[in-house]
């Protein structure tokens, strides 16, 4: 026996597994959850015509954008926003339980006018640079507005002429402010007050920075996941990934023996290494992607069957161990590439035609392949060369040949 090998062996066994047990926990509970999984809001929009705007392609692409800058800034984890038909919107907000919230940030208009005394308006929110919630040294909740260089004139303009005048500042039609001006204001800058908290004052300075909507849009269906709902699919995927998984471990032990037990132990290193490509990815994982990874799971081991049932035949056509193996890993290569491949494509195809949870299934799929394909053919094989270099293995029923 040659100690070396294989004390390098059951070493890089023992961190796999050690690694595993330890951050198996803290990456899969790190990892973003979606609606299904942790509850949240569901929202269906639809943009309508009215008198004085039409719905076409060009409005309901920048309504999209503009809710989307609306979420952004809301600071909510990984929304899903997507076009269904011509006219509608789908917005999935997970962990937001409050869905009148949401509708009202969602659905307003958030059309900001200037108007002076005789209810012409002179000043639009077209011309807002930035706009950010305050409190002001007497304790009042306002809003800072900031004009680009175009609004600027205009405001100077508009404070000029109507010293000593109201002017109106209005939110979709509704007057929020009327002040009297006091001098000409030549900074480009004004504030909004009368909000009743902090809070309400951020949710309008959102509103204003991301623009009013094009179109009206009108809320057709809400629909909120609970907390229980989504803890018990959560409940369920985790069942399904430990039957799984526990499924294939003592396959691949009855069937191939030591060589599977290699398998199992990169097996462990494949999932931990999924899980962190998901976290880097800053991906939310949902039912479909929890499929996505089962699936993958599947795969991987798939690639292993394909060299162990070639290293057999090899074996048994009369080769040494070692000549059998490297003829296994080498000549199921073409194969395992090819079967990768077919399926990549497959989940290139599912990725850029498919919309939210589709999407969520064929990443998780696509990264479960690519890795799959590394512990496979890298991992699994270098700790089987240190068992065969460590000369311990005298024939080829210890892997199940």
């Amino acid at each position: 026996m040659r100690w070396g090998n294989m004390t390098k062996f059951l070493i890089a066994a023992a961190a796999i597994i050690g690694l595993f047990c330890y951050y198996i926990l803290p990456l899969a509970t790190s990892i973003k959850q979606g609606l299904d999984l942790q509850g949240g809001t569901h929202v269906v929009l639809e943009a309508v015509d009215t008198p004085e705007a039409k719905v076409d392609e060009d409005a309901v692409q920048r309504v999209v954008k503009i809710i989307e800058r609306r979420v952004n800034e809301l600071g909510l984890t990984e929304p899903i926003i997507q076009r269904q038909g011509d006219r509608r919107i789908i917005v999935e907000l997970p962990g937001v339980k409050d869905p009148e919230k949401a509708i009202d940030m969602l659905g307003k208009t958030a059309l900001l006018e200037f108007q002076d005394e005789s209810g012409a308006t002179v000043l639009t929110g077209k011309d807002l640079k930035d706009a950010k919630a305050q409190i002001d040294p007497s304790k009042r909740n306002l809003v800072s507005l900031e004009f680009s260089d175009e609004g600027a004139k205009l405001f100077a303009d508009l404070t000029a002429k109507n010293v000593g005048k109201h002017i109106a500042i209005l939110l979709d039609k509704q007057v929020l402010t009327s002040p009297v001006v006091e001098e000409a204001i030549p900074s480009g800058k004004a504030v909004i007050t009368g909000n009743r908290s902090i809070e309400e004052a951020q949710q309008l300075a959102i509103l204003l920075r991301s623009g009013s909507l094009p179109v009206k849009v009108d809320v057709l269906e809400t629909r909120t996941v609970g907390p229980t709902l989504g803890q018990d699919s959560k409940e369920k995927s985790q069942f399904a990934f430990t039957v799984g998984t526990a499924a294939i471990v003592i396959f691949m032990l009855l069937f191939y023996r030591l060589s599977g037990l290699v398998a199992n132990i990169s097996l462990l290193l494949y999932v931990l290494m999924v899980l962190l490509a998901l976290k880097m990815l800053n991906a939310t994982l949902t039912l479909p992607g929890i499929a996505g990874i089962i699936l993958s799971i599947g795969m991987a081991v798939d690639a292993n069957v394909l060299i162990f049932e070639r290293f057999k035949e090899e074996y048994r056509a009369g080769k040494t161990l070692r000549a059998a193996m490297d003829a296994g890993f080498n000549r199921a290569f073409t194969t395992i590439l090819d079967s990768n491949l077919t399926t990549l494509i497959a989940a290139g195809v599912l990725f850029f035609l498919g919309t939210g949870p589709i999407k969520g299934f064929a990443i998780t799929l696509g990264i479960g392949i690519l890795l799959s394909m590394f512990t496979a053919l890298t991992i699994t094989r270098h700790m089987l060369k240190l068992l065969m270099n460590a000369n311990v293995i005298k024939n080829g029923k210890v892997f199940g040949a």
